[in-house]
């Protein structure tokens, strides 16, 4: 009987050899250059926020204490900015404990700029035709800015005073300059408010809510 010798078929020529599995690296480096070449570039482009003023006036001191800057009574507005949002007041000429009424507002769009609208409107006007000349390139931005300061700075332009306590809110006051700002009044300055108008504001605000006034 003959024996058949059983190779394992593991040695034929025509079978196929198995691929070499091997680890895949990734070289991390380039990326990393290219991504501080970015940055590099990205900080250098960019330009930095810079700080934003506003200009707020304050009273000029005299020499004299006894001289002090006269506004026409017709022309002056007192904005008075108590501790509540809801505590803005304001009354035209000068203050007199035992007549003169405030009467409240707010910075709606319906509120203080109306209000100064309607005060600033021979300003506004002028303004207006003024900005409407730069637009149509009739005259030029050097001569805009010379006829603006003339027309906002008429000795007949309303000027309006913001008054503050110690406790008033910082973004009350900001609204208030955005406001006067936005109506072209350029005639105003911050000052203390007196003893008299902030017991006359917590007058009022007692009297809106009800509450016994002092």
């Amino acid at each position: 009987m003959a024996e058949i010798a059983d190779s394992g078929g593991g040695g034929g020529k025509h079978d196929k050899k198995k691929a070499k599995k091997g680890v895949v690296k990734l070289d991390m480096t380039p990326m990393v250059d290219l991504a501080f070449l970015l940055l590099t570039f990205f900080i250098l482009a960019t330009s930095l926020s810079k700080p934003k003023t506003m200009e707020i006036i304050y009273p000029k001191e005299e020499k004299d204490p006894e001289v002090k800057t006269k506004v026409a009574d017709e022309l002056a507005t007192t904005l008075l900015i108590g501790e509540k949002d809801e505590a803005i007041f304001y009354y035209s000429g000068v203050f007199k404990p035992d007549s003169t009424k405030l009467i409240q507002t707010s910075f709606a769009k319906d509120g203080l700029r109306q209000i100064l609208l309607d005060k600033n409107k021979r300003i506004n006007d002028q303004v207006t035709a003024l900005k409407q000349q730069l637009t149509e390139k009739a005259i030029s931005d050097s001569s805009y800015s010379k006829a603006y300061g003339k027309i906002v700075g008429d000795s007949l332009a309303p000027f309006v005073i913001v008054k503050t306590i110690k406790t008033s809110k910082f973004r009350n006051v900001v609204n208030a300059i955005d406001e006067l700002n936005i109506t072209n009044v350029k005639k105003r300055a911050i000052m203390d408010m007196s003893d008299s108008e902030a017991i006359a504001v917590r007058q009022k605000m007692a009297e809106i809510k009800g509450l016994p006034t002092e």
